[in-house]
């Protein structure tokens, strides 16, 4: 697939002046932990940076109280706090009679791998069997995942991994997937019956379709802490505003990619951090429309 500013300019959601927050989508972002604070704030804000109307971090006390003094603009949702400082299984409960509310869910940014995260991550898979809702898994989603006995993932579900990530769930060493980066993110795809993005120095995104494309955008400012949760966001934010799995994965990828190109000239690829990258979603945007 063919991916230039055109074609972009295409994908890219259209903001109609007759609208509101809600016309815009709500993305549920179920992230961080004691250790981890800073995922959950990126790939919470940066839903909104590409102009999802509303963005809801559930978490722990402890992770909230952290993001909310980062931005008056995500949605806290607080979810029971393990005795590690963790969401626990219980936190469940908050959200039974929540999860219709939301076009879109991600899970796993800094969540952290331990009993509880593990027993929520089980009991969410489960309370979502039949469901039609997007769900993206990142991170410590992804070990979880793959140390688990998950027998079937829910519709429309996209999985986001590096390659330690995508051999912890494919069971090979990740010598075999750098040699073999397209067979086995198509393997990924057809495992899992989802939408698949290898984060590679050329991302690659396919799903259980056969679609396919290689992403072009990008340098190594991207080789941060924070980068690939921002990426999380925005797929989540893109799919929010009515994208589907395949097309916001590619859109997000391409959109990311390019804000590191640009934040780089003004910072250096050393010194762009993922920070800074936040404020150049919208510069990047802005040099689409």
């Amino acid at each position: 697939m063919d991916f230039d500013e055109n074609y972009v300019k295409k994908l890219l959601p259209k903001r109609p002046e007759n609208s509101h927050k809600g016309t815009f989508g709500h993305a549920l972002n179920i992230a961080g932990s004691g250790f981890y604070t800073g995922a959950a704030y990126f790939s919470s804000i940066s839903a909104l940076k590409v102009g999802c109307g509303r963005a809801t971090l559930a978490s722990c006390e402890t992770v909230l109280k952290t993001v909310s003094k980062l931005s008056p603009d995500i949605i806290l949702l607080p979810l029971k706090e393990s005795k590690e400082k963790t969401i626990s299984p219980q936190g469940l409960q908050e959200l039974a009679n929540k999860l219709q509310d939301y076009q879109v869910i991600s899970i796993g940014c800094g969540l952290s791998v331990d009993k509880y995260t593990t027993g929520f991550f089980i009991k969410l898979i489960k309370m979502l069997e039949g469901q039609q809702t997007p769900l993206i898994i990142d991170a410590d989603g992804l070990n979880i995942l793959s140390s688990c006995d998950v027998q079937a993932l829910p519709t429309n579900t996209i999985l986001t991994p590096h390659p330690k990530e995508l051999s912890r769930l494919m069971g090979v060493d990740v010598e075999n997937i750098l040699s073999q980066p397209e067979f086995w993110v198509k393997k990924c795809c057809e495992k899992y019956n989802c939408t698949t993005v290898l984060k590679l120095h050329k991302t690659l995104v396919a799903n259980e379709k056969g679609y396919f494309y290689t992403n072009n955008t990008g340098n190594s400012a991207l080789a941060h802490g924070g980068s690939g949760d921002i990426l999380c966001g925005m797929i989540a934010g893109f799919i929010a505003q009515g994208l589907n799995c395949f097309e916001a994965s590619c859109l997000s990828v391409y959109l990311h990619g390019l804000s590191a190109e640009i934040a780089s000239k003004d910072l250096t690829e050393y010194s762009a951090l993922s920070s800074d990258l936040l404020n150049y979603i919208p510069k990047t945007i802005k040099t689409i429309i």
